[in-house]
This record gives C-alpha cells, structure tokens and sequence, in this order.
C-alpha cells in the first residue's frame, strides 16, 4: 500500500492516569506511517495530563477539558479526524502491534468491506496481563435483530461485538450523521452498530485486534445501566427494519426453549457471516479471502 490509507483513533479520556500510557503506547508503538491520533481529556485531575504532554508531538490533536461525558468527548474528536478509517480506543483497553496492518491491508484491498471487527476478543487483567481470548462464531444483521449480542439479555447468546476491536470507514459514518448519539450514557457504542447494520453487513476477522481490560471503575461493570439502554436502541432498530425473528419462531418457543439445555442449542437460528481469513498462509502467496461462514 503505497500510501497507506490514513487511520484515524480517537482516545477519550478521564483520570485514567494508571492506564493511559499503556494505552497510548499500544497505538504509537505500532508505527504505522499514517496514523491521525487525537486525544480527549475530559478535565483530569490525576497525572492523565502530564502522560499525554509526553506524546504530544506524536499527536495530531489533544485537550483537557471538561465535557459531556465519554460519548461527547469521542464525537469532538473526530469532529477534527481526517482519515478514511476510524475508532475509539479508550484509555485503558489496547491494541495488539499487528492491528493497523491487519485493519488497513483488509480495507485497502476490499472496497466492499465498511466496517469490521474480530472473531478473536482479547482480554486484559488491571495490570495489563492477558487474560486469552473469547472467540465469536460469527455476526450476521439478523442475528443482531434477534439479540444475539445483547450483554446479558439474549435467549440465544453468540457473545458481542467487541468495540475496542471495531473499525470503520469514514463514508459509512457519514452516512448515519457522523457522531454517536449522546442520548446514551453507556450504550451509545450498541446504538452505532445498530445504525452500521442499517446500512450494510459487518465483516468478522479471525485475527484478534484489541483486548479489552478490566478494572473497576468501567462502565460497562454497570451491566443493568447499559443493557436497559442497548434494548433501547435494538428495539429502536427493530421497528426501523421491521424486524421479524429469524424462522419466524415466537418469543414463547424462544423462551420456553432457552430453559432447557438441549433445547436451547437446537432452537439457534441459523445465521450466515461475512468472514475475513487468511489463506495459503505457508508461503508468499498468503492473502486475505472473504467467505459466508453458517453458524
């Protein structure tokens, strides 16, 4: 790729001066020739502030200053991102060192492919240590319709599009009005997806791009908070597609099926997936392929 296309990261942040600089180190330290990285401090307190000044020069934008909340504090950096390719990255998830390459190379080469995330999610303990991974059998819309991904709530669960490992193209973001809706304290990443599905297919990448980190203070550890809110804008999206479920299977059958183990694994719909792999990978002919993956 000659040029690489530029990608463009947004990291929202507040008093995660314990976190940030590994943060900051997982995207800078891949030297990726292209990158647009933007920092938003929401008015730290701690040493946050001091860490970014360190990396100032590497970055493209940063302020600290107070907002409203994480998901105005994302919609203002990239209210300044320039690049053809984007995400958010909060201040104490990852990247792995391979994820621009993996991310830009798929996206140079498939014109057809708007937004992509792993099959492959990371997970990180409070110090940074991995934890593995989590694999997800495959996205599809309707399996997104049926609330499969929804934390929590689904009757026949499939896992969850993991945000941190989420990237997309800058032409699909303007088509659904260019920022996250801010009607959401928590859910507002569930919300977008929804609004990505509306308009085209998500492609699942086997390898692993992100790793998510646990410590206490996340939102996401408010699970009711965010699952009430991500109803919200599924059932939002339902009415929108006039959703049906997928083998036209009542919520009674749903519900009476997903008591009873067996039962529960044979009443799974069965979904097709866009999937991104590599292929003969033992010598210079490796490349990625595009299939419909049944799960």
């Amino acid at each position: 790729m000659n040029p690489p296309p530029r990608i463009s990261i947004v990291t929202p942040s507040y008093n995660q001066g314990e976190f940030i600089e590994a943060t900051i180190d997982s995207i800078l330290s891949q030297g990726y020739p292209n990158l647009e990285y933007i920092i938003i401090d929401g008015g730290s307190t701690d040493q946050s502030v001091e860490i970014i000044k360190k990396y100032a020069h590497h970055l493209a934008f940063w302020s600290s200053e107070k907002d409203h909340g994480q998901y105005d504090a994302i919609n203002k950096g990239f209210s300044r991102a320039t690049g053809e390719i984007m995400a958010w990255l909060n201040s104490d998830d990852m990247y792995f060192p391979w994820t621009f390459r993996v991310v830009s190379s798929i996206m140079a080469e498939f014109s057809q492919v708007e937004w992509i995330t792993t099959l492959q999610q990371g997970w990180w303990d409070w110090y940074g240590m991995p934890l593995g991974f989590a694999g997800v059998a495959g996205f599809s819309r309707q399996a997104f319709l049926d609330g499969c991904y929804l934390p929590g709530k689904s009757l026949r669960p499939l896992g969850w599009i993991q945000q941190e490992s989420t990237f997309w193209r800058r032409s699909l973001w303007n088509t659904i009005g260019a920022s996250i809706s801010t009607e959401f304290n928590a859910a507002g990443d569930f919300d977008l997806w929804s609004r990505f599905y509306a308009r085209t297919d998500l492609y699942g990448v086997q390898s692993p791009l992100a790793g998510f980190r646990f410590q206490a203070a996340q939102k996401t550890t408010h699970t009711e908070n965010y699952i009430s809110e991500a109803e919200k804008a599924l059932n939002r999206f339902r009415t929108q597609s006039g959703w049906t479920p997928a083998g036209g299977a009542t919520s009674m059958l749903q519900k009476t099926a997903a008591r009873i183990p067996l039962l529960r694994r044979s009443a799974r719909a069965a979904y097709t997936g866009k999937r991104i792999s590599r292929v003969n990978v033992n010598g210079p002919e490796a490349a990625w392929q595009i299939s419909e993956a049944p799960f």
